[in-house]
Formats: C-alpha cells, structure tokens, sequence
C-alpha cells in the first residue's frame, strides 16, 4: 500500500524475508510502536480490527462469523490487532495450508492473546517478528558511523563522531522511540506518554483478558518498576519498595499476576542472564534485568518530563541511559541473529550487556552516560577478561564501553573499544 512519510525501520528487511519464508508473518510489539504502519508498508490491502472501549467494531463481528470474507483481498493482506478475533489464526494457517503460497497475510498485535480457541500452534506457516521502539539510528539521532555487527567481528576504524550535548541525550531518553513522538519536545512528549500510559491502565489491562484490576496497586507497582528500571531487583524487593516508599502493601502473587499482564501488552521488555558456561567456578545469578519496552515509560511514570530534572539526577539517568542503549542493542542485534543478555554472578562482578554471537562467541558491553566513566568501566572488562581466562572459562571476543558523551569511535591501548552511541547503527 502507498504510505506517505513511513519512516523506514530496521526490521524491514525482515519483514521481506519472512514474507518469501513463511505464508503469514505476525508482527507483536507495544502499541504506537509502529507495528500498523510497518504492516501497511509491506501490504496490498488491509483490514482493521480495532474497538473502542467495551465495543466491538464491526469488524471484529464479520471475523468471527464469517472469517473468510476477513481474508478476501489483495495479498499480502494486513489484519491489524489479530487478537480482537482470535479464531482467525487457525482460520489464516488453514488457508495457507490450502494455497501452499508465501507471503500471504501480515497480522499485527499489541497483546498476547488468551490461546482458548486457538488449535495450532502456526508452527511452519508463521514467522513471528517482535517490533521494538525506534532506534536512535531509526529515528535520525544515531549518526550511524560505526556498525554494530563490524564491531563485534572485531572491525571498525578510528573516527571522530562529533560532540554530544549532554541535554540533548536527556531529551532523546525523554522522548522515547515512540514513531509519533519524534518531532516533540520534552514536555510534549512527556504528556503523550503519560496520556499513553493511562489509556493502557484504564482500558488495555482490562480487555486483555476481563480482569478489573486494582488500578491504585497497578500504578503503584508501575512505579516501583521505574524506580528499578535497569537492575535486576526481585519481585520481593519490588514488595519492599513499594511498602517503604508508598506506605502500600501488595500480596507478592497479586504483584506477580500484574507483572505478567504487563508482559503480554509487550510493556515490559527484560534482559535474561547470560547462562553460558563463561566462567567455571563461580555461580552466575539467573535474574533479569528490569526494562520497560521504552525508556521514556519510566521517565513519564517518575514525573521527568524536562531535561533539567534528569540532568539533575545523575544516578537515574545513568539506569535510563542504559535501557536507552539496551533497547538499540537489541534491536541492532537482531539483524545479524545476536542475542542480548545481562552478566552478574555471586562475587558482584557485572557486564551491563553482552551480545552472543551465532557461532557462539560473546561480546561483553560496558554503558556509562558520561566520558570520565570510561577509564573505570574499561578496567572493569579487561579485569573480568583476564579472571576468566584464568579459570580456562570462554572469555569474550569483544570488549566494548558504550558512551553517551565520547566525540569519538576508537580503541583503546588495552584492547577495549569506545563508542558514541549517537554513532552506533546495525
């Protein structure tokens, strides 16, 4: 379909190729992340399965009583929020079942629906592709001058990546990848957010699946979860924040029931812990490490809506900062089949992120905001290298410090990269 202004994104290329691959090619993701405009992009006709509060749209009735005048169209045909209408999922696998033809259908959804009714799996006629917020270099900030991928072959040159300002980087965390926010200032896109947000508690934590939830508790688990944006903080200690900040209680199954609601609206997009055998001798914590699907949910639930509030907070834009990053290295990753993981074990050593590698090997990944920071965090790696090297465990391929200030992509005397992530790209 002809779509004006569609602001091309990273997953396209996979979009493409799952349509050769697979007969229907489902697209998850958050809501307002892009996932319809993605859709209409790589489609010949559509149809739209959204509802209004407490209504189904006449959609949504047509697919359930007669799902195959839902299917009729051009293909690939985009069947926006599949969910709305769960029977057309084996409705659309029987079909390409029948047809035996690629590319045939492109589903959207912003939830993960409840699997009553559904009989198959879809197994070997979809292909699923998560969507994530805009990158910094989707989105026009990312200067694009050093690839990831290179990167982590151990292949990128000395450059200059120019300077960065520093209010610049709390108004990009502010913001968020939000493809409808990209124009706003802080403010403004503060109140998008926290507008995106209630809509999300008031309605979507509801049709998700009939449950009335405590929206008082929902909120506050919310926050205590930017409060713990980037670390790898319990469900327990989500408990204890809550009581001793907000002088709540929240029973620890009620708090777990939520998290998991939040889960399958895609608002939650956690890094597991690297579980690779990296180091012999020293037990490896098995906690995620805790993100929103954006940086800019945390910032809008803690009330920073203006530069200056996170510039005066350094140690909470340290944590943004960081989901800021994990959230590009994702979704860089993803386009050469990496995977993101998070490093802690029982002697307190950390990486902030690693990338494994197809073949196996692994890049360890060290965030810091600012440029004094370097020295330190670069220690930290070659450090952690050489104690694994010394229990004959596999040790990375790839030392990097991903930073928010450096002018410049280089590397450093004892081995260890710098680079800008306003320069960083796929």
């Amino acid at each position: 379909m002809n779509i004006n202004n569609y602001k091309k994104r990273i997953v396209d290329d996979k979009i493409e190729h799952y349509l050769k691959l697979f007969g229907a090619v489902c697209i998850e993701g958050p809501k307002y992340c892009g996932k319809t405009w993605a859709g209409r992009y790589h489609s010949n006709s559509e149809v739209l399965l959204h509802r209004t509060t407490g209504e189904k749209s006449n959609n949504v009735e047509l697919a359930q009583i007669s799902p195959s005048l839902i299917l009729e169209g051009e293909k690939p045909k985009l069947i926006d929020e599949w969910q709305e209408a769960t029977n057309l999922w084996d409705e659309i696998r029987a079909d390409v079942d029948k047809t035996g033809l690629k590319g045939q259908y492109i589903l959207t959804g912003s939830s993960t629906p409840n699997r009553k009714g559904i009989a198959h799996s879809g197994a070997g006629r979809y292909g699923k592709i998560y969507l994530r917020t805009m990158s910094l270099f989707e989105s026009g900030d990312s200067s694009g001058d050093v690839s990831l991928q290179e990167l982590c072959k151990d292949n990128i040159k000395q450059k200059l990546t120019g300077e960065v300002d520093l209010r610049n980087i709390a108004r990009l965390i502010i913001r968020g990848g939000w493809p409808g926010n990209l124009d706003y200032n802080a403010k403004d896109a503060g109140e998008a957010v926290k507008t995106y947000m209630d809509l999300i508690i008031d309605d979507d934590l509801t049709r998700l699946d009939g449950i009335n939830r405590d929206k008082h508790k929902v909120r506050l688990l919310l926050k205590s979860l930017a409060r713990n944006e980037s670390t790898t903080a319990s469900n327990m200690t989500l408990k204890k924040d809550i009581n001793e900040i907000d002088n709540e209680d929240i029973d620890i199954d009620t708090l777990a029931s939520y998290l998991d609601a939040f889960n399958r609206l895609y608002l939650l997009d956690n890094d597991e812990p690297f579980s690779s055998n990296i180091r012999s001798q020293v037990r490896v914590k098995q906690s995620e490490k805790r993100h929103f699907a954006d940086p800019s949910i945390a910032c809008s639930l803690l009330n920073i809506s203006e530069e200056e509030k996170l510039i005066n907070d350094l140690e909470t834009f340290g944590f943004l900062f960081e989901a800021m990053v994990e959230r590009d290295l994702k979704v860089y990753a993803d386009t050469f089949h990496a995977k993101c993981y998070h490093y802690q074990d029982y002697q307190n050593r950390e990486i902030d992120s690693i990338i494994e590698l197809e073949n196996g090997e692994w890049c360890a990944f060290e965030i810091k905001l600012g440029a004094k920071q370097i020295e330190k965090a670069a220690k930290n790696l070659v450090n952690l290298k050489q104690s694994i090297e010394k229990e004959k465990g596999k040790s990375p391929s790839i030392l990097c410090v991903i930073c928010g200030l450096s002018n410049a992509a280089y590397k450093r005397p004892d081995g260890v990269y710098v680079v800008p992530i306003t320069a960083l790209k796929p």
